[in-house]
């Protein structure tokens, strides 16, 4: 059960660079935010929160596939130098480790540097290759029961969870709209809206 101020949070997309993710822990599903922040530096990197290895490696994949596509996703390549960038999970006491959060982290950083909105009420599961894959990942029932819970309507998943879907009851999926994705770029496509967040920074 999220809390109020948490729950007001995640639904107030006006800042760029939060997005909810869905995770796997040894008590069921839940959701988990990421969230990034860029400031004036030489272009480091820094995740911090209760992560594993697994999802700090996630963070530096989703920063190389930005840098490397940074043309297409509207971005201008000189801000890498320029700014540096924090990921944070804020989250209690349950480590995040096992894959799932890649897809989470690239929304969040595009978010940041092209400062347009995360669409509301979305939530997403899915690891990530440097070539812009989106790779399958477990826990899917669990994870689909937290995002219920959260309010949650819209799930971003990889292509190869659908047949994960297609195994739980229909009434467990009422009222929560899925999106297969394969690819990184269909992930922004569907997570990010065309608009800027409210007082949108000047990058370069």
């Amino acid at each position: 059960y999220l809390s109020r101020s948490i729950r007001d949070k995640y639904e107030n997309n006006d800042v760029a660079g939060v997005v909810t993710g869905l995770a796997w822990t040894r008590v069921g599903g839940d959701i988990l935010f990421i969230e990034s922040i860029l400031s004036k530096g030489k272009g480091s990197l820094t995740i911090t929160g209760n992560l594993g290895k697994v999802m700090k490696e996630s963070a530096t994949i989703a920063m190389e596939y930005i840098k490397a596509n940074a043309e297409e996703l509207g971005i201008p390549t000189e801000v890498f130098s320029k700014y540096n960038v924090h990921i944070h999970v804020p989250e209690g006491a349950t480590p995040k480790d096992g894959p799932s959060a890649g897809i989470t982290m690239l929304t969040s950083l595009v978010s940041l540097f092209t400062q347009r909105k995360v669409k509301k009420s979305i939530a997403m599961t899915g690891e990530i290759t440097l070539r812009g894959k989106v790779l399958p990942v477990g826990g899917i029932k669990e994870k689909i029961l937290a995002a219920k819970r959260a309010r949650i309507k819209e799930i971003l998943l990889c292509e190869q969870n659908r047949r994960d879907i297609e195994e739980i009851k229909p009434e467990y999926l009422k009222g929560l709209t899925f999106h297969y994705v394969s690819d990184m770029s269909d992930v922004l496509e569907l997570a990010l809206t065309k608009q800027k967040v409210k007082n949108a920074k000047k990058l370069s």
